[in-house]
């Protein structure tokens, strides 16, 4: 069975970038379709399980205030719904898991739970219709312009949906190759960009990031929840890259800033890293006691990032083979904690840890979606480069000024080893703003890039991959949409009309957009 819809925006992809574009283009009045191919809207933050990697300044200022008010709602969603502790509510900026990596470590499914609450208004109107567990297999392109796509259901339907503004905020960026969209995988040679890590030799497009299949575990000391020796543990017991400083499943592995061998450990106590707090999305003395038997935390560590081969632009079997290989890893990696990992006081393995399948709303443990770092990157009006945000480059300039800019993030140039054999590369890099040219494609008219496919090179999409970014980058896109079908212009011709773009700035401000940064930093 195949059917029609229209609609005025589509949003391909309903992840971090796809949610906020999808609030944005609602507030403006547009009817507006999204999809995504898992149960729980959110992407990183929910499907990837991923809690959110942002920048010191957060609490304060350096995101969108719709970013700001979800990050508001998780806390204010605990509070109303969870017994915390008098450790708990006291906290100012209650975070519930006192993660290391954020200063909002939280469950997935609650931070699924607020961004349904906060679309609810739009789905209910009918302003936003929602289609999950659904995924795009085809785009109908004339000249310039897309003029549908086709989404396949779960059960097999077929919708083709119109729209005169459609936005990929995909984790892979899969519009590009459907809609022939020019887009670069993979990363640059220094003759392209001349940025000072580019690769020396060509291109290189299969230099990607790798990916993880993230999972959440508990622990109950002196109980056994041991799981069926994965299939492919040998292997992943034994396996060590060139490039690595021992097998994988180790507790040393490379610093990413210095890559010198680094150890690790499991709990605190000792002088070294204790990893279960590093993404720790439950600390138990937030809340009442009995609530929690133990804290809770979600792995997504060295030891369990994939980098043997990609899931986009490979034959579909050969992506299979990749993320059955990633899903085996990580088994691998919970298996050899369980029953091999030294302890500090000599013996081996931790028992007592426990999957949590139900933390990640799957049936095998494993996160409903892979953790994907790196994209497709559309061939934009204009590409971020290294030597744009770089610290080392910029100094005390900051980074540069770009006079279309429709938003500001921050993070470090973090890149995890690659598919190449490349080793981790992990720079300072300077507070930036998103110029809208890196979000609009070359040639395609209707279509913007809404998530981390958009006008990076392989160095830069390090620091302009993580949730507040790519919730700007989507929001901004949404508005955008919307801004365009209301004064009857592209993206491209209101960025080369300086009234018009100014009007378009003036919009994003007023919705909460930070265009600049103050004096601050590099991080």
């Amino acid at each position: 069975m195949q059917r029609d819809l229209h609609t005025d925006v589509a949003i391909i992809g309903g992840g971090v970038g796809g949610c906020a574009a999808a609030l944005a283009a609602c507030r403006m009045g547009k009817n507006v379709y999204m999809t995504d191919e898992y149960d729980w809207i959110g992407g990183q933050l929910t499907s990837q399980a991923v809690p959110p990697d942002e920048h010191k300044w957060i609490e304060q200022f350096g995101c969108t205030r719709s970013y700001r008010k979800f990050r508001d709602e998780v806390r204010e969603y605990y509070h109303e719904h969870y017994p915390l502790s008098e450790y708990g509510r006291s906290a100012y900026y209650l975070n519930p898991g006192n993660g290391g990596v954020s200063r909002l470590c939280a469950e997935p499914r609650v931070t699924h739970a607020v961004l349904q609450q906060m679309l609810a208004p739009f789905i209910n109107s009918r302003k936003l219709t929602i289609h999950t567990r659904s995924k795009i297999v085809k785009a109908h392109r004339h000249g310039n312009e897309i003029q549908a796509v086709t989404i396949k259901r779960e059960n097999g339907e077929k919708l083709t949906v119109y729209a005169s503004y459609f936005l990929d905020a995909t984790e892979c960026g899969d519009v590009l190759p459907l809609a022939d969209v020019e887009y670069v995988i993979g990363a640059e040679s220094k003759s392209e960009t001349n940025e000072p890590h580019a690769l020396e030799g060509p291109p290189d497009p299969h230099d990607i990031q790798a990916f993880t299949y993230c999972f959440a575990m508990d622990y109950n000391e002196g109980e056994n929840h041991v799981i069926d020796k994965p299939k492919d543990y040998e292997f992943w017991r034994s396996f060590q890259a060139p490039f690595w400083p021992n097998p994988q499943l180790n507790w040393v592995s490379p610093d990413p800033k210095t890559l010198e061998p680094t150890e690790e450990t499991l709990f605190p106590g000792t002088d070294k890293y204790p990893l279960f707090i590093y993404r720790r999305i439950v600390d138990r003395a937030n809340f009442a006691a009995g609530t929690y038997s133990s804290d809770i935390s979600l792995v997504n560590w060295a030891q369990n990032d994939y980098f043997l081969g990609n899931v986009y632009d490979v034959p579909e079997q050969l992506a299979e083979k990749h993320l059955h290989q990633a899903k085996q890893l990580s088994f691998s990696l919970l298996y050899w904690l369980q029953t091999e990992a030294p302890r500090p006081d000599g013996g081996v393995g931790y028992p007592g840890l426990r999957l949590r399948p139900d933390v990640v709303g799957t049936a095998d443990g494993m996160a409903q979606a892979p953790y994907i770092r790196e994209s497709r990157r559309i061939k934009a009006e204009f590409t971020i480069m290294e030597q744009h945000v770089s610290t080392a480059i910029r100094g005390d300039q900051g980074a540069v000024e770009f006079p279309d800019s429709v938003g500001i993030g921050c993070y470090r140039i973090d890149l995890h080893p690659s598919m190449s054999g490349r080793n981790f590369l992990d720079i300072s890099s300077l507070p930036f703003q998103i110029p809208l040219g890196s979000l609009i494609p070359k040639q395609v008219t209707n279509l913007l890039a809404a998530c981390k496919n958009i006008g990076t090179t392989h160095i830069t999409n390090g620091c302009y991959r993580l949730h507040p970014v790519e919730w700007n980058i989507g929001e901004s896109a949404g508005y955008t949409a919307a801004f365009c079908l209301n004064e009857g212009m592209t993206p491209s011709m209101v960025r080369a009309d300086a009234v018009k773009l100014k009007e378009l700035q003036a919009l994003l401000t007023a919705n909460g957009i930070e265009l600049a940064w103050p004096e601050i930093g590099a991080v």
